[in-house]
């Protein structure tokens, strides 16, 4: 499983952060940072999400306002 951020869609509302440690403030920027990840894409981030943090990872791109968190699982399909 891993995760899609879009940096330049998040609108720095943090309820990321507050539902998976992996997402963190940056109070500078107005945006959550996804730490350990690596840029795909003009201002996209991926990361790999550890077994034991899937939850956690669905529950932050649930809970994000405009959508800037995709979950993708092994197989390639977008399960949030």
């Amino acid at each position: 499983m891993h995760v899609e951020f879009d940096r330049d869609t998040c609108v720095g509302m943090y309820q990321c952060v507050a539902e998976w440690d992996a997402f963190e403030k940056n109070l500078n920027d107005g945006k959550a940072d996804l730490r350990g990840s690596t840029e795909e894409d003009e201002d996209v981030f991926v990361v790999d999400v550890p077994d034991d943090e899937e939850f956690d990872a669905k529950f932050a791109a649930r809970v994000c306002p405009v959508d800037a968190i995709e979950v993708y699982d092994d197989d390639g399909e977008q399960v949030v």
